[in-house]
């Protein structure tokens, strides 16, 4: 395994959407609908979205890669003392392989360098595989929160939080 992390850049942002777009039909099916499914990732992950949140709204983008090929990505947005990790990814044949070790092992040396003594993110209440690798990495439950995302979908979250 030889990890690395690449920032994605404007000319990259077009590859980041098909890569999202991609996890999100493979992952989601069991807890979302496809229509659901369908809406967020235009909304949040089309081409359009990833470009708006780089220029304007503060999120950073990296590809997460082993021996130079492209496995997943992660989405993060700095914030006053804390990060917001906004997408955490990884392709299905990559997964179970450390590589969520790795990329957070990526975020806590970012926090490091920034002074940020915190990470904290939204995960689906549903979504229990994913929770158990964030409970084992040190995240803990804060609340509930659920967020009307527009088109008649509802995100039914739980706010995580991993104390530096």
């Amino acid at each position: 395994m030889s990890f690395s992390v690449k920032k994605v850049e404007q000319e990259d942002i077009k590859q980041l959407a098909a890569i999202a777009s991609e996890v999100w039909h493979e992952y989601f099916p069991c807890i979302l609908s496809e229509g659901q499914i369908d809406y967020m990732v235009e909304k949040f992950q089309s081409e359009h979205a990833l470009r708006d949140q780089v220029e304007n709204q503060g999120y950073e983008y990296y590809f997460l890669a082993d021996s130079g090929t492209v496995i997943g990505y992660t989405g993060i947005k700095p914030e006053p003392g804390k990060l917001f990790l906004s997408k955490l990814y990884i392709l299905k044949q990559y997964r179970k392989q450390g590589f969520a070790s790795e990329a957070f092992a990526f975020l806590r040396q970012y926090c490091a360098e920034r002074g940020l003594k915190s990470i904290w993110l939204t995960v689906n209440r549903h979504n229990a595989d994913t929770i158990a690798v964030y409970k084992k990495k040190g995240f803990s439950v804060m609340r509930e929160q659920e967020a009307d995302i527009g088109g008649g979908y509802v995100m039914d979250d739980y706010v995580m939080e991993l104390t530096l």
